[in-house]
């Protein structure tokens, strides 16, 4: 009875959801804005229609994972080397001056300030691990629901990708630092390439295969039944790793859906792929809705209560790197104008990602530095709700001023 009671709460949950969305979209913001805050409304810190007992089921879990590698197609199905190929090396150089950057930015200044509060200085560090990464969904919800083309979209979408590596590989190895240096502990030094090679060879494994069956299959049906069975399998594959493999769960499921759809987008033609694009297209857009509704019920909207000046400066300064950091990447390669200027708007989302790092970085440090832990978890506990409500407004902004958004 218990099990059903969930389901019926999650599925009103999503249809209510559903509905802001739409309600936000008929003042000319992001529906994912109201998805984002419905999530928050509805979950375990306010109305508790989506209870943590169920956000802590392994079947939830497990849902959302395959969900999550099913939003890694919109970055996944854009990986196509002979679309990418000319301006690889500006994406390269500009996803680590944007990410890079925001690391300094946010480090240095945190190192100002808790010099003048007598906080320990590693802990910068631990903020600016946590600062520069970006996360994809919210922007992509974004390129989904406007259908933007140009230059910003064809630049931010396999940058995402490259974005997720370089954030895990900096965020892990900035934290078993730390977490060494105060108690000998932390993750091991070599799981951090694990972490990033893993999850891309399991959807390598299913996508190559997957590419070979697309190719023969004329039938929409067909199409989205082997969409369906190699997500699903990479997603069981991805949890029973992450279940028995890792120390503890950290593998990028929507990293995992990047490469799974990449070996596939590669193995068959342009008018195939549009056409698989278009197919799946409502189970895609399903799956957002449902993912960014899990980042906002984790949120606790009394947190902005509790914002001061740690928050300020996390949000200024992390906003500061991202949008100079992308301009100078993109200036420093030539890139269009219009990324030059406007790409960084596009990398400020980030709630889910600071979130799973925030909680990994407090449990590291817990142990040795509980004062340090709260710190953490405070900041960024009430930066998420703030920056996430700032950074789609501001992501659908970039995406208008460099002209790439068709208005519905």
């Amino acid at each position: 009875m218990t099990v059903i009671i969930h389901v019926l709460r999650w599925m009103l949950t999503i249809v209510i959801a559903f509905i802001c969305g739409k309600l936000v979209s008929k003042i000319k913001l992001p529906s994912i804005l109201g998805w984002l805050v419905a999530g928050m409304l509805l979950g375990p810190f306010a109305c508790n229609l989506l209870p943590q007992e169920l956000l802590d089921t392994n079947v939830y879990k497990g849902i959302i994972h395959v969900l999550e590698c099913t939003v890694g197609l919109l970055i996944g199905t854009e990986l196509v080397w002979r679309k990418i190929k000319s301006c690889g090396k500006a994406l390269l150089v500009t996803t680590l001056t944007q990410s890079l950057g925001t690391f300094i930015v946010v480090s240095i200044s945190f190192c100002i300030v808790f010099a003048s509060y007598g906080i320990p200085l590693y802990l910068a560090f631990v903020f600016g691990g946590i600062a520069l990464a970006t996360a994809p969904a919210p922007a992509l919800s974004i390129v989904q629901e406007f259908k933007t083309d140009g230059s910003v979209t064809r630049t931010l979408i396999p940058m995402a990708a490259l974005d997720d590596i370089v954030g895990v590989i900096v965020f892990f190895t900035t934290i078993t630092i730390v977490a060494r240096h105060l108690s000998g502990g932390g993750l091991p030094v070599y799981m951090i390439p694990v972490m990033i090679v893993l999850p891309l060879l399991i959807g390598l494994l299913f996508g190559i295969p997957t590419g070979f069956v697309l190719r023969k299959i004329q039938l929409k049906s067909g199409i989205v039944i082997t969409l369906v069975i190699g997500i699903l399998l990479t997603s069981i594959v991805g949890n029973l790793c992450n279940t028995y493999l890792m120390p503890i769960p950290l593998l990028n499921f929507m990293l995992m859906g990047m490469a799974f759809s990449g070996a596939f987008s590669n193995l068959v033609s342009e008018e195939k792929l549009v056409e698989i694009i278009n197919d799946f297209q409502v189970i895609q857009a399903f799956a957002m809705v449902v993912v960014i509704i899990n980042l906002g019920a984790p949120l606790d909207f009394h947190a902005i209560l509790g914002a001061g000046l740690f928050t300020a400066v996390y949000i200024i300064m992390r906003a500061v790197g991202k949008y100079f950091g992308a301009r100078a990447g993109a200036k420093m390669t030539n890139m269009p104008m219009t990324v030059q200027k406007y790409l960084g708007f596009t990398l400020l989302p980030h709630s889910g990602v600071s979130l799973g790092f925030t909680g990994i970085a407090a449990s590291m440090l817990s142990t040795a530095d509980s004062q340090s832990a709260a710190v953490v978890t405070g900041t960024i506990a009430a930066a998420a709700i703030i920056n996430e409500i700032i950074a789609v407004i501001m992501a659908k902004k970039g995406f208008e001023w460099a002209g790439e958004l068709n208005e519905k």
